[in-house]
């Protein structure tokens, strides 16, 4: 027989070799064959923004049956679980539910061959070529341990499943259609994203800064149509355009501080239709990015003042500037409250252990809409993390592929277990009983 000594030895010696299942692990384990159906039918079934009718009333069966009171049709497909578990704070765990127009090459088993007829009319493909079905299959984990573990917490659980993250403005859908008034305001704000470039199941996030802002801007360069062989009679769009694709690179080489993150991507160039027309239009899309508010502001407002000034100096008089439209739907810096941020580290070290984390680093300036749900008045604390989803030996070989690629897959499993007992920790920490 062993001592107790002796076992308690060979516990801590498992601990730090990584082998010890903490009871949520274990819980997390046994529940992963349901868990696992469920990500495998919302990745053969993903749906374009704005069009995730299936999905959502896939997410409201899962939520009902745990007795989550729902709402449905917020910002149009968009729905709210709420679990009232007696006084005290209301926390927000949302996840996004939309897919986007892109043919899966990815090779799985159960790769999507869904196609659906986009807002615009087309048929496309469709994919879930960045993790939606991750988050809503570790949403729903969340919400089964949570039921599980009632005894242990004390508040209102507040699931959201969010449409259009991809085409954007769907965050700002729910919250013109009033989702706080309708299922009340939280306290507390959570949500996840499955990263490819960090190791699978490894959690990453920071106490600032986690994604840039986005804005779509377009620009409508007006001209003087006429005749290719006569351009002094008109004045010529594309050749205009061209001079402010080149003069906005000047805004982020020039205006911004080189220690600034600033981006100005025009990735569209549309204008003219034959080689012997000028013609009296072109248009340009264009991205816009920056790391905080105050760039953000900055390059829109630059962008009108140089395609304006640019097209003057060519000669277009004032009734024909360009029309530069900043389109709606475009995302704030997505950045964590720093005191959350800290709390729920605590919470999840505690329960995860140090060795479940990477550094968070930004290498990229992509950006979500998120922030769009919690940048209210008053604003909401929020915490946004991140869950590696690319077994190690794939990044060391470099044969894995980044969001929005045709050939983008996670392995699900410790994505989805450690989001799930991340996430978990996080809501029993938020919501713990007095």
């Amino acid at each position: 027989m062993r001592s107790t000594k002796t076992i308690l030895v060979v516990a801590a010696l498992a601990l730090q070799a990584g082998a010890y299942a903490s009871p949520l692990e274990d819980a997390i384990a046994s529940d992963y064959p349901y868990l696992d159906g469920l990500f495998k039918h919302l990745h053969l079934n993903p749906e374009l923004s704005l069009q995730e009718f299936k999905t959502s009333d896939r997410m409201a069966e899962e939520m009902s049956a745990l007795g989550f009171e729902v709402t449905r049709n917020i910002g149009k497909t968009g729905l709210v679980g709420l679990m009232r578990n007696g006084r005290g704070p209301t926390l927000m765990i949302r996840a996004d539910m939309d897919g986007l127009p892109v043919q899966e090459k990815s090779g799985l088993d159960y790769s999507s061959k869904a196609t659906q007829v986009n807002l615009e009319g087309m048929e496309m493909p469709v994919m879930h070529a960045c993790g939606h079905d991750m988050h809503m299959t570790t949403l729903i984990g969340v919400a089964r341990r949570m039921v599980e573990l009632k005894d242990e917490w004390s508040g209102t659980l507040m699931l959201v499943a969010q449409p259009a993250e991809e085409a954007g403005g769907g965050a700002l859908g729910m919250v013109a259609d009033d989702i706080y008034g309708q299922v009340g305001r939280p306290d507390f704000a959570l949500a996840l994203h499955v990263i490819a470039k960090y190791p699978a199941g490894k959690i990453a996030f920071s106490d600032g800064l986690m994604y840039s802002s986005a804005d779509s801007v377009k620009i409508t360069v007006r001209g003087v149509a006429t005749h290719g062989a006569s351009p002094q009679l008109g004045r010529d769009p594309v050749y205009i355009g061209s001079l402010i694709v080149v003069a906005l690179q000047g805004i982020v080489t020039r205006e911004v501080s080189p220690i600034e993150p600033a981006l100005i991507t025009v990735g569209a160039f549309r204008g003219g239709s034959a080689p012997n027309v000028i013609a009296d239009n072109a248009r340009l899309d264009i991205t816009v990015r920056a790391n905080t508010e105050k760039t953000r502001y900055q390059l829109l407002d630059s962008i009108k003042r140089v395609a304006e000034n640019t097209a003057r100096a060519a000669g277009v008089p004032d009734d024909l500037l360009p029309i530069v439209e900043v389109l709606s739907e475009g995302a704030p810096t997505t950045t964590n409250d720093a005191a959350l941020a800290r709390r729920v580290r605590e919470a999840m070290l505690g329960g995860m252990g140090a060795d479940a984390f990477v550094d968070w680093r930004q290498t990229d300036m992509g950006a979500e809409d998120f922030p769009d749900l919690v940048n209210v008045d008053p604003p909401i604390p929020s915490v946004y993390f991140e869950v590696g989803g690319t077994p190690p030996e794939d990044l060391e070989a470099g044969t894995w592929a980044g969001h929005h690629s045709p050939l983008f897959k996670i392995v699900p499993e410790p994505a989805i277990r450690k989001g799930v007992e991340a996430m978990t920790l996080s809501a029993l920490e938020l919501l713990k009983k007095p």
